[in-house]
């Protein structure tokens, strides 16, 4: 965390509205998910399409909410750069990967999750350090994440119903069963 606060430091004095360093970070939680369920490592969704469903609907979700909230508030940022400080969107993109990297990958270790949340929190402290947001601009990104991961999964959960299959062999005939 001290190591995010003086790189923003170093940026806002060189650069004070660049936002290269956050737009970087922003994803990162996201794609440390995808990176890991391609290099195989056992997440909590087993089907790659029922995977892909869940954690990249969160992003469109998280992305069409605080899109759409940036459009109608008109919040101002605290720079006056302009009216979309409402909410956070690298916040709220931050937070959804991290929350989609804990909810597939927290079981393997507890570190991952921590790790993910760490970025995000990372980029929500430096989005108000170098005036970007307010306080409650990130806040209410985070929790925009965080929600629309929930209901990404959600929504995933009710288009790919679980089934148990069946084979048994008896005798000369084969029976099948399924279950939902």
């Amino acid at each position: 965390m001290a190591v995010l606060f003086c790189m923003s430091m170093i940026n806002s004095s060189a650069q004070p509205k660049s936002d290269t360093f956050d737009d970087a970070l922003e994803h990162l939680p996201m794609l440390t998910t995808l990176t890991m369920k391609l290099c195989g490592v056992d997440s909590n969704t087993k089907d790659d399409l029922e995977f892909c469903a869940s954690v990249l609907g969160s992003y469109v979700v998280a992305g069409v909410v605080t899109y759409g909230l940036k459009h109608t508030i008109h919040e101002w940022r605290p720079d006056n750069s302009d009216n979309k400080s409402f909410p956070s969107g690298h916040a709220t993109m931050s937070f959804a990967g991290a929350h989609a990297l804990q909810k597939e990958f927290g079981h393997v270790s507890p570190w991952i999750a921590v790790g993910g949340y760490a970025v995000a929190a990372g980029v929500s402290v430096d989005r108000v350090i170098r005036d970007r947001h307010h306080w409650y601009d990130v806040c209410a990104g985070a929790a925009i994440g965080v929600l629309s991961t929930e209901l990404a999964y959600y929504i995933s959960d009710k288009l790919f119903p679980k089934y148990n299959a069946s084979l048994a062999f008896t005798g000369n005939s084969l029976s099948i069963g399924v279950r939902f």
